[in-house]
């Protein structure tokens, strides 16, 4: 064996030392409450100052209106799974805490002109954590509409333009959806149901099982869970305190104060278009993520409507919060 396969075993021996060793000392600190440097110059943690509880259900709990079943175990269970992954997921709840302070006052208002229940509003965290996501089926935006039905809904979807971005008008459409959904269902619970199983998949299992009621079916996980996740959503955002979050107003993220600009025309670069308009192309691709290209051709001349931040914007400090 060479001089240097010789160098090259022994780094590797020290590389596995090194690890083993720092296993140990991460598994006794586990199990014996042990904290601070090798030498033992700390003392130990207290284990009984830090505990964990379980969630606390409400005796009543409803999603738009129509109360849950908890009297029924799988009921109760399943909205405790939800309420437990989502109160001790911290870093994600918080930040969706933090981040519908902006977003959902530009879905409540689309909510309310078409009549859904407020409560949907709470359907975005699930399904897109109020983010523009794109889902392994293509499912777009913080509603996560596919192309076929965005389209038969009336929003364009192309490489220039694909306004299943536009927060207000993909909600536009999802209030649309519901709204059928509600016409065959009659109900709430059902129509949230079928928004993420779609209509033919819920109807698959309502034929196959010989029941109507969301409670009494049984479905996908992802669609079992998905109403219980909507509703502990619901639950920890309208009384954060109750499960142990503390955030206070100047922790939220501020809605961004912002202006429309109507064009008809062709764009040739958005980069100067943003020049023109005191901003930069980061933030006009920032409040406008349905412009997918770097210009926009508009051969039809449609009519858009695109924001533009105010002047200051970028520092919060000088202008109040909501």
């Amino acid at each position: 064996m060479s001089r240097e396969e010789n160098g090259r075993r022994a780094k590797h021996y020290l590389f596995i030392t090194s690890f083993v060793v720092t296993v140990i000392l991460a598994v006794s600190v586990a199990f014996t409450g042990y904290t601070g440097s090798v030498d033992g110059s700390e003392e130990p943690v207290d284990r009984e100052s830090y505990s964990v509880y379980g969630v606390e259900i409400p005796g009543k709990v409803s999603f738009a209106g129509e109360p849950l079943p908890l009297d029924l175990f799988d009921v109760k269970e399943s909205l405790d799974r939800e309420l437990l992954s989502n109160t001790y997921f911290h870093s994600q709840t918080i930040r969706l805490i933090k981040m519908a302070n902006r977003y959902f006052p530009q879905i409540e208002p689309v909510l309310k002109k078409n009549l859904i229940p407020d409560d949907f509003k709470y359907l975005v965290l699930a399904e897109s954590g109020l983010t523009q996501a794109v889902s392994p089926a293509k499912a777009v935006g913080f509603w996560q509409l596919m192309k076929g039905t965005a389209q038969e809904y009336g929003l364009e979807v192309g490489s220039e333009v694909d306004e299943r971005y536009n927060v207000a008008l993909s909600t536009e459409v999802a209030c649309q959806y519901l709204i059928d959904s509600y016409q065959k269902y009659g109900n709430w619970t059902m129509t949230a149901a079928s928004y993420n199983a779609g209509r033919r998949g819920m109807d698959r299992q309502v034929e196959r099982q010989k029941k109507e009621n969301y409670y009494d079916l049984l479905l996908n996980e992802e669609t079992a869970r998905y109403l219980f996740r909507v509703v502990a959503f619901k639950l920890i955002f309208e009384d954060p305190s109750a499960y142990g979050f503390t955030i206070s107003k100047k922790d939220l993220y501020p809605e961004i104060p912002v202006y429309k600009v109507e064009v008809d025309s062709t764009i040739a670069d958005f980069a100067d278009f943003a020049a023109e308009h005191g901003t930069n192309y980061k933030i006009l691709k920032y409040l406008n993520p349905w412009l997918r290209d770097s210009k926009m051709s508009n051969p039809s001349h449609k009519k858009y409507e695109i924001l533009v931040p105010e002047s200051g914007f970028r520092r919060p400090d000088a202008w109040e919060p909501n």
